[in-house]
């Protein structure tokens, strides 16, 4: 596997595609997934002649599980090292969900002189809550139960996202595809309960410990 290891020791998988002079393309993927929710994409634009690069974030997918550093500034210096390390530059950064909070700091802390563009797909900045300047966030109460199901039964918890309203299917007239639930299920269990549990904290102003 192509991996990476961080300066704090995090060993983080990668998939590079493409000729290496080609820009270069950064997919940043949303909780609780891995680079593999960006397989289609990857797939047209390698196709069109870019080179195409996405990561498992630490503690998702087939990066180590560590205990620590599941926060945005983490986060960014782990695509700073991979950047690095491949050398890429007018580099295009697409982030969804989760990936977005990560892309954004890593162009604002890291970026400078690397990248060309920077793409926001449902992303969590600049806030996901609902607030009285943010009327169109998720209330604090969704948040709140997504870590109160997390922690008891992860399984079922992301069976049930992944087959409603992550992809819509739990709209009327919406057919839901059992092989897109299982991928994004295989994704989210190939992760870490408690990188996983963090993120979804972090989403929103309120902590909570695991055991609460």
């Amino acid at each position: 596997m192509n991996t990476i290891t961080t300066k704090d020791g995090t060993r983080m998988f990668f998939k590079d595609w493409g000729p290496k002079d080609a820009q270069p393309i950064v997919f940043h993927h949303g909780w609780p997934l891995s680079a593999d929710d960006w397989d289609a994409q990857m797939l047209h634009f390698v196709g069109k002649g870019f080179r195409v690069v996405a990561h498992d974030r630490r503690g998702h997918g087939r990066s180590t599980q560590v205990s620590d550093g599941h926060d945005m500034d983490h986060y960014a210096s782990d695509v700073a090292a991979l950047v690095d390390q491949l050398d890429l530059r007018r580099a295009i950064h697409v982030g969804h969900s989760t990936g977005g909070g990560e892309a954004t700091r890593y162009v604002a802390a890291h970026g400078k002189g690397r990248v060309a563009k920077l793409v926001l797909i449902g992303a969590v900045p600049p806030l996901m809550v609902k607030t009285s300047k943010n009327p169109g966030g998720l209330p604090l109460e969704v948040f709140d139960g997504f870590r109160a199901k997390l922690a008891a039964n992860r399984a079922a918890f992301y069976r049930d996202v992944a087959s409603g309203p992550f992809y819509g299917f739990n709209r009327p007239g919406v057919t839901t595809s059992p092989a897109v639930v299982d991928n994004w299920w295989r994704q989210g269990m190939m992760g870490g309960a408690k990188a996983h549990y963090e993120e979804a904290s972090r989403r929103s102003p309120r902590r909570t410990s695991p055991t609460t």
